[in-house]
């Protein structure tokens, strides 16, 4: 039984509404309410994201939206449509005294996997596309981004069976998706992403909720 739209967005609703870390940075950050079998899960919204009011919406999101465009010739706006946008935390955490981004603290992210089960839980999706180590170490045991881009894991989260194919990091502060041997790699998981059984249904017209 499918999933309606507005089922995804009652759950944004309480999810937007969230203020579980005082130390987060507010508002909290969602994809479009798509009942879609696929999901991406980021690390956390960069300081930009939450003015933009999307996940992905600044330069490592046109570097992401770049192949997916090169690997399925899907536009953002199709891509976005076609997958649900979730993440290990959905709200920035701030910055560093010493410069970047903080990374979500050990409490933040157990805050927010609650939210992710919830989600896994309404949509069962069949594939999940963890983006950089902080995701794929939601789902995997940690490992080299050697040892798992590239591949796709059958794997059980939160007691629900779903296909992982992990993919990097798009930020332009990390050098390897744009090096051997990560090129082919990365390459190789978008293949891998291109032709699963999941992609096939994506490609339905889709109704969908704000944002």
């Amino acid at each position: 039984m499918s999933v309606s739209v507005a089922a995804v967005e009652k759950h944004l609703v309480a999810l937007r509404a969230c203020e579980r870390c005082v130390r987060m940075h507010k508002p909290v950050v969602v994809g479009r309410a798509t009942a879609s079998k696929i999901f991406l899960v980021g690390q956390a919204p960069g300081d930009k994201e939450p003015v933009m009011g999307r996940p992905f919406a600044w330069t490592a999101g046109k570097t992401l939206f770049k192949w997916f465009n090169a690997s399925l010739g899907w536009t953002e706006d199709e891509v976005r449509d076609r997958i649900y946008f979730a993440a290990v935390c959905r709200c920035f955490p701030g910055k560093r005294p010493e410069g970047g981004d903080r990374v979500p603290a050990p409490d933040e992210i157990a805050n927010c996997s609650a939210w992710l089960e919830r989600e896994f839980a309404l949509l069962k999706p069949s594939l999940v596309l963890p983006v950089g180590k902080l995701a794929i170490a939601q789902f995997m045991e940690p490992a080299p981004l050697n040892d798992v881009i590239g591949k796709n894991f059958s794997i059980t989260y939160r007691g629900h069976s779903v296909d992982c194919i992990p993919l990097p990091h798009p930020s332009g502060a990390s050098p390897w998706h744009r090096m051997e041997p990560g090129k082919t790699l990365l390459n190789r998981a978008l293949a891998l992403v291109a032709k699963h059984p999941a992609m096939t249904g994506a490609f339905a017209p889709r109704e969908r909720g704000p944002a």
